[in-house]
């Protein structure tokens, strides 16, 4: 089964562009994904729940949603996260440090809660390391996901490195290969850390060059990085599934 694990209802462009369940399932028809996780972002964590579970009420069978979390100085969202995963269904959350603030005394609730739940975290830290390890260390029983292992379209080795270090120390750090242009670090991170915690994702849907083919690409980047049959089966489909349970 091939997943998803990084899709958008709502990106965090300039635009914020948003795509339909319909057009999210028209894509996956084309390329072949079985299943998506879907998210909206720069938005209320409300209008996040209520985006994707119209949308999964849509495709429930293709979809799986995330609620995003959109916590403050004032707000930690948490009552209203506990009512996507215990009354919705909702199968984890995403945060995003472009949105929101990594400090521990915004975010350790958060993370405590999600680690309670069961529920995994995927988390666009943009670069920010030391956020990540002290969540990591802080709360074990917490299964975070750090998006694009840990910086979007990066080309700084060294700090790709820091977060795969970090995976080998932590073993509830799990590492997203989403908009992952060091391709090569993809395939040291399995060897490194296991497959079981190397997770593929679109980032998309985009329309460069077009929404297929950007969904194409990102299927056969880590088709062409010569894993074996069972580390490839595990990073494009088994590690989520076997993380969200399905």
């Amino acid at each position: 089964m091939l997943i998803d694990s990084h899709s958008h209802l709502k990106h965090g462009d300039a635009e914020k562009t948003e795509y339909s369940p319909e057009e999210i399932v028209r894509i996956m028809d084309v390329v072949g994904i079985d299943k998506s996780v879907v998210f909206a972002m720069s938005t209320s964590t409300l209008r996040s729940i209520q985006m994707a579970k119209d949308a999964c009420d849509k495709f429930p069978d293709r979809l799986i949603p995330y609620a995003y979390a959109l916590p403050s100085y004032n707000s930690i969202v948490i009552d209203q996260l506990d009512m996507a995963i215990s009354e919705l269904g909702f199968r984890g959350i995403k945060i995003h440090a472009g949105e929101c603030t990594l400090a521990d005394y915004v975010i350790d609730p958060l993370i405590e809660f999600a680690g309670k739940q069961g529920v995994p975290c995927l988390i666009d830290c943009v670069g920010k390391y030391e956020p990540m390890e002290n969540m990591a260390r802080k709360f074990p029983d917490a299964k975070l996901i750090v998006a694009h292992f840990g910086c979007y379209l990066c080309r700084d080795e060294k700090l790709i490195d820091r977060f795969i270090s970090m995976a080998e120390t932590y073993k509830n750090i799990f590492l997203d290969a989403s908009g992952m242009v060091l391709t090569g670090k993809i395939r040291e991170a399995v060897e490194k850390i296991g497959s079981q915690r190397v997770i593929f994702g679109i980032d998309g849907p985009h329309r460069s060059p077009d929404t297929i083919t950007f969904a194409r690409n990102e299927i056969n980047k880590i088709k062409e990085l010569d894993l074996s049959d069972d580390d490839e089966s595990a990073v494009l489909g088994k590690s989520i599934a076997r993380l969200l349970g399905i």
